[in-house]
């Protein structure tokens, strides 16, 4: 007699093939996620990658283009009537060379005057315990919320007072002191970092504080101020409103030079300003291109304590 059991292939074999094309289901949606998520972070890369490129742009258009062109109705979105006069005529301006050089020497100052008080100020903040720290702490960083106009007069009245008008130094002082609150927290972050074992061990060795500090804390911490003074030189470099009011025509620096050599009561030479902005924007680019490095690892370096 012959048994008519059904064979157990079938009776399991439906389940698992049910599971397989159920799983190929799930893999194909999150493929499909994953891919509509890809898009639309590229999109939005795309668009506001256009939104901040498009200022540029028409910076270089109209720095590329003739007078005539510049104001023809409807503008071009591509100029077709270029010409590098513009650029050439910057070389033959020798006033547009001096404000460029007081630029130079005002930043750079002023990015090494702010390192060099932040990290004496930022160290003494970090590894000293004394009364009034932490109100010293937040007096600095209060400075850095009053509002520019109030510090333009008083500056004005203490540096006329001082007979300092119309010199580097008070362009510098001036300078100096809204950048200096952002470097000295900044720095402060980052000797945090430095576990004072390190200066425990250098102080059972011998070494002074002041040894210290030079020889073994100031490497540690260049990456961070050398991103302080990046930061400095930029904020002295694009100030316009103390640079126009505390100096003359033979210590003004870029910002106010520019606006005073090419806009004028009557009409504005948009070609040559857009041209000479361009070009004054190429120490800051070299700078950021060589220290970004620096910069990030400055930035970054005392957000996370160990």
């Amino acid at each position: 007699m012959t048994s008519t059991t059904p064979t157990p292939v079938s009776a399991v074999g439906r389940p698992q093939a049910s599971a397989t094309r159920a799983g190929r289901g799930t893999r194909r949606r999150v493929r499909k996620d994953l891919l509509r998520s890809r898009i639309a972070a590229w999109s939005a890369v795309v668009v506001i990658g256009a939104f901040g490129l498009l200022p540029v742009y028409w910076l270089l258009a109209t720095a590329l283009s003739t007078p005539e062109s510049t104001f023809q109705f409807p503008p071009k979105l591509i100029p077709t009537d270029l010409t590098l006069g513009n650029f050439t005529a910057l070389a033959e301006n020798d006033q547009l060379i001096k404000y460029m050089i007081n630029s130079l020497v005002v930043a750079s100052i002023t990015a090494v005057l702010s390192v060099v008080v932040a990290t004496y100020m930022g160290y003494s903040f970090s590894k000293f315990r004394y009364r009034g720290r932490r109100s010293l702490m937040h007096l600095v960083l209060a400075s850095q919320m009053f509002p520019q106009a109030l510090l333009l007069v008083t500056l004005y009245t203490v540096f006329s007072s001082f007979g300092m008008l119309n010199t580097y130094s008070a362009l510098v002082l001036s300078f100096t002191t809204f950048t200096m609150p952002l470097c000295v927290w900044m720095l402060k972050g980052i000797f945090d970092t430095i576990p004072d074992a390190l200066l425990e061990a250098a102080s059972i060795d011998g070494a002074s504080r002041w040894r210290t500090l030079h020889s073994i804390v100031a490497p540690l911490a260049a990456p961070g101020m050398i991103a302080a003074g990046l930061f400095a030189f930029v904020r002295g470099w694009n100030d316009f409103i103390f640079a126009l009011t505390l100096a003359d025509k033979e210590k003004q620096t870029l910002p106010p030079g520019l606006v005073s050599t090419y806009i004028g009561e009557f009409q504005t030479a948009w070609p040559q300003l857009m041209a000479a902005s361009l070009v004054v924007s190429v120490p800051v680019i070299v700078a950021f291109m060589f220290l970004q490095r620096y910069l990030v690892g400055g930035m970054t370096a005392g957000s996370v304590k160990s």
